[in-house]
């Protein structure tokens, strides 16, 4: 079950099985420390019979299912505990459309998980907090967040891992050299750097998305530069295929963990297999790679500031973009020279680079502390995003075993396919919207 910015989460290992996982996201330990200080308060869900019939009116269907007003207040208040940024009824909504897709898909396949299961998630979730299920529970009714609402949030994580389990984890192949070849590279001294071309296909509509993942498999087969360059400059509608796709030198652990387990084991003019960004597929191929004495980091934390200007790629919107740009040196700058912005407008986060937005992230890897992005928009179009790197943070490595390795690459191609599979499944479904009603 996804909690996160687009997806922005998916709970790992609810259960203690070392089969095939999906990343932990950064806010569970955020969580923790609300939950153990007691930080939060909120006044207890409430409602007269009017305002309760009204909590069980419709706000989305999604193919036969109903997300209702009372699941939607439901999720915003969870995410109100959670210190979520942005718009939390626009996110809680995302949430609940995904994990609606999710439990239709767990159903079809026929995964159903068991009571056992279940319970077992909820104690290792709750585990993680030192709380047991019946204290959590307290905690957050102190918030009118009912079980019921945590039960489903758990189990739905555990259905939608055993979907991708069913459908992939036998087709998820390691080999023995793809597993000497990033054990080399975690240890000191072994950190690698990539030169890779792009191509960004749109999918703005349902329609788009089928059209360009076709595409990129089509593209996926090329195997020399200069027809991938005159692909770039052809059909990608990302700002590089000016320079015909081209990027700079780039450090792997910039890239978010799942695009990275695609690109690592590319031999030079080869291409990646399609990949799902915001309203969009992208396809990769490596130019060359290099090791550089800098260690291979375990993991990278990254900070980042989004400001959302009106007006999308107009002049007037890029204009304002440069005025800020040559006014501002660090993040903390832009809340000087933007004093007036809104938490949505203006947002800054810290997080792991396997939970940020995949094209968030693909565009701070080509960035240093300090420079701005602005070649994305909001999903709308009607926003320009200026982008800033504030900070990267490396974890250096530990001595790792090959079973490790061979277990994080698994995961990270699970990652990547558990992504695609849900923008088919909402590129296909018929989805009714009832909110601004």
């Amino acid at each position: 079950m996804t909690m996160s910015r687009s997806d922005r989460t998916m709970v790992k290992r609810m259960n203690n099985s070392r089969a095939c996982t999906l990343p932990e996201p950064r806010w569970i330990q955020r969580l923790a420390a609300i939950l153990m200080t007691g930080l939060f308060v909120l006044a207890p869900f409430s409602a007269g019979p009017a305002m309760a019939q009204d909590l069980f009116a419709p706000v989305k269907k999604i193919n036969d299912r109903v997300i209702t007003a009372y699941e939607l207040s439901q999720r915003m208040a969870f995410l109100t505990i959670l210190k979520a940024p942005g718009n939390l009824r626009q996110l809680a909504l995302e949430q609940l459309t995904n994990e609606a897709l999710q439990r239709q898909a767990a159903e079809n396949a026929d995964v159903k998980p068991t009571a056992e299961e279940i319970l077992a998630g909820m104690e290792e979730f709750t585990g993680r907090f030192n709380l047991d299920v019946e204290a959590f529970n307290n905690i957050i009714s102190q918030a009118g967040i009912a079980p019921e609402t945590f039960r489903d949030f758990v189990s739905g994580g555990i259905a939608w891992r055993g979907v991708v389990r069913a459908r992939w984890a036998g087709r998820v192949q390691v080999s023995d050299d793809e597993v000497d070849r990033q054990l080399a590279l975690t240890r000191p001294g072994q950190g690698v750097r990539v030169l890779l071309s792009e191509i960004i296909l749109p999918a703005q509509t349902p329609a788009q998305l089928q059209a360009s993942n076709a595409q990129a498999s089509e593209l996926s087969e090329i195997t020399t530069l200069p027809a991938f360059a005159a692909a770039a400059r052809q059909y990608s509608v990302a700002p590089s295929r000016e320079r015909s796709g081209r990027l700079q030198w780039m450090d792997l652990s910039n890239l978010p963990p799942a695009v990275a387990a695609q690109i690592l084991p590319l031999a030079p003019g080869h291409v990646s297999d399609p990949i799902p960004v915001n309203n969009g597929v992208a396809v990769f191929q490596m130019r060359a790679i290099e090791e550089i004495e800098t260690p291979q980091p375990t993991d990278v934390t990254v900070d980042y500031a989004t400001l959302l200007l009106p007006g999308g790629r107009t002049e007037a919107a890029l204009g304002e973009a440069a005025n800020i740009r040559a006014k501002a040196d660090t993040c903390d700058d832009l809340y000087g020279i933007i004093r007036d912005a809104s938490p949505e407008q203006l947002q800054r986060e810290t997080l792991s680079i396997g939970e940020i937005p995949t094209n968030y992230a693909l565009e701070l890897a080509k960035l240093d502390e300090g420079e701005v992005s602005t070649n994305l928009t909001s999903a709308s179009g009607q926003n320009l995003v200026f982008l800033m790197l504030c900070s990267r943070t490396r974890d250096l490595p530990e001595e790792v075993s090959r079973d490790d390795i061979k277990l994080r690459l698994q995961n990270q191609r699970l990652q990547s396919f558990a992504n695609a599979y849900l923008d088919e499944l909402k590129a296909a479904a018929h989805i009714e919207d009832y909110s601004d009603q």
